[in-house]
């Protein structure tokens, strides 16, 4: 496959999951979320959208680095399945925070998503250092997302 493909690919792959994901909490994001006590440091609505879908292309980026690379297969088997497995507790974060309304679970996900996307950056940084620091800035925003969802979850019992 050309790696012009391959990038597009691995760019729709991230961005896709963040639009269904979108698509379950549009309808709490405008309603429910709007009830709950936040902390001062809740950022304005308006930002989420381009900052996930900032780090969502760079999150394709460096998939596209690691399936693009010459590295050995079973490396990079590791992590992709890494990376896979973080974008389904990235999505999964978003039903249970919004769609079922669950802060506190949602808060164990998101503890176990930033787990796992510490491990892709290391598996990625084997393959292409580059790649990994395309996904530095999503785990910054995880770590707050993180403070965030434990501020929401303790002022909202």
């Amino acid at each position: 496959m050309k790696p012009i493909y391959k990038l597009i690919i691995a760019v729709l792959i991230p961005l896709a999951v963040g639009s269904l994901a979108g698509y379950f909490t549009a309808s709490s994001v405008n309603g429910w979320y709007t009830t709950l006590v936040k902390p001062s440091f809740n950022p304005p609505n308006w930002l989420f959208a381009p900052v996930w879908t900032s780090l969502y292309i760079m999150m394709g980026i460096a998939l596209f680095l690691v399936w693009n690379s010459g590295a050995a297969e079973d490396v990079k088997r590791t992590a992709v399945t890494l990376f896979i497995v973080q974008l389904v507790l990235n999505f999964l974060w978003s039903f249970v925070f919004f769609y079922a309304q669950q802060p506190g679970w949602a808060l164990v996900n998101i503890i176990l998503m930033w787990i796992f996307i510490f491990l892709t950056i290391l598996w990625f940084g084997k393959i292409s250092s580059l790649s990994a620091w395309l996904l530095v800035p999503y785990i910054c925003w995880v770590s707050f997302a993180t403070v965030l969802n434990f501020a929401i979850w303790k002022l909202n019992p």
